[in-house]
């Protein structure tokens, strides 16, 4: 029996199929069962780093739970489950290796795949076509649609080219037209937001290559497109939920906390705790940041957060710490958070204090960077302590509103 034959039959399970043009019946009909919420849909993204949730999106969610909480939010009476099968470092040989235990284990209805930048970095384009095409192949097989994914676009490096890259994406490009397969172009999609607003792009990247939250909308929005069979726009404007949920957790266990603060709030985090959370038994542990520039604090911590394993991180950049130009400013104030996370799903919170709490802006170059941080951090996916125009508060009263504030949203 052919591949596509299983799909259709087992899609016959969900219902009646419906056409449209450019579109598979298998994925048709999936679109069709997700809007009526008449049955369950399995969704599968597959892929590498940048499919898994990881600290480049701070930890939380990556493309997949995006594309999981945009459908919940269109298609209330929907029931979509969608399981995260990203590992890091993966090309498609190690897919292929753990498909059967991380993708066909769940029987999916819909498989995304999106694989290609560690497959650039070794270098063999044939073998990711190759693999590719035993990807599609052995979910079809198994009775699930597939949607390829290009790689991401990004920035050069020595492994990952930016041609070298393209050349990879245009494999990607070829599979899915030789089989038929529904295309998500995220190296197209990405790479043109790159050359209409170049701004836009660097913030919506955490490194050269991997996106942060805001750019993994973008992928989101690219794959649901497919899915939904139109253009699909996700806001960026919403600040991080629940910023304190797992200190909030342990304060709602009578369990001890342990903050990691750089000043001033190493000096009063506890008290400003302590008046929220009464009874709460709060360890502060000093951050020293004085006289060190933007580029020491972001290696100081990678080596200082993790061994610490703490409860809550306050980063608190003073504005004397100097950088060179914009794009050492951007590169840094997202890798000290970055190096402020766990490496994988987050296992503490971080927060940032805009400098303004501490210290108004002296002239252009601090007034536009305050406005760069004040874009950087929701799309890290952490919560952001700012001041609001007029209110002359101070550093340690702003604080303490914004605790209260996170206990009783």
């Amino acid at each position: 029996m052919s591949p596509l034959r299983v799909v259709f039959l087992s899609l016959l399970l969900l219902g009646p199929l419906a056409l449209e043009a450019a579109d598979t019946p298998a994925l048709v009909r999936i679109r069709v069962v997700i809007a009526s919420g008449e049955n369950e849909v399995r969704v599968v993204c597959f892929g590498d780093s940048v499919t898994g949730v990881y600290y480049h999106t701070g930890g939380r969610s990556a493309y997949p739970e995006v594309i999981r909480d945009a459908l919940a939010t269109r298609h209330p009476g929907s029931r979509v489950k969608v399981i995260n099968a990203g590992k890091s470092g993966h090309t498609t040989t190690n897919g292929l290796g753990r498909i059967q235990q991380d993708v066909l284990v769940h029987k999916p209805h819909l498989v995304t795949v999106m694989f290609g930048l560690n497959d650039v970095a070794k270098g063999n384009i044939e073998l990711y076509r190759k693999n590719l095409v035993e990807i599609v192949n052995k979910c079809r097989a198994a009775g699930a649609e597939v949607i390829l994914a290009t790689p991401n676009a990004v920035s050069e490096t020595p492994d990952r080219p930016v041609a070298k890259v393209a050349a990879f994406a245009e494999v990607a490009r070829a599979v899915a037209g030789q089989l038929s397969v529904p295309l998500a172009d995220a190296h197209a999609s990405l790479g043109a937001l790159r050359e209409r607003d170049p701004e836009t792009w660097r913030l919506s990247m955490s490194d050269e290559i991997h996106p942060n939250l805001r750019g993994h909308r973008r992928l989101a929005e690219t794959i649901l497109g497919v899915i939904e069979g139109n253009a699909i726009a996700l806001p960026d404007d919403e600040s991080a939920p629940a910023p304190l949920s797992l200190t909030l957790t342990k304060l709602q266990k009578s369990l001890p906390v342990k903050i990691l603060a750089m000043p001033p709030f190493d000096g009063f985090a506890a008290e400003a705790m302590a008046a929220v959370h009464p009874g709460a038994t709060v360890t502060v542990i000093p951050w020293p940041t004085d006289g060190l520039n933007r580029h020491t604090l972001m290696k100081d911590a990678a080596h200082r957060v993790r061994p610490l394993t703490p409860d809550l991180v306050i980063l608190s950049i003073p504005r004397g710490s100097e950088s060179k130009d914009s794009e050492e400013f951007i590169r840094t104030q997202m890798w000290i958070a970055n190096n402020s996370l766990s490496r994988g799903a987050r296992e503490w919170d971080v927060i940032v204090v805009h400098p303004s709490v501490v210290s108004p802006p002296d002239g252009e170059t601090e007034k536009d960077r305050d406005r760069l941080i004040r874009a950087i951090v929701p799309a890290q996916d952490i919560g952001l302590i700012d001041r609001d125009s007029g209110d002359q508060s101070t550093a340690q009263e702003l604080f303490t509103d914004w605790l209260r504030s996170t206990a009783n949203p």
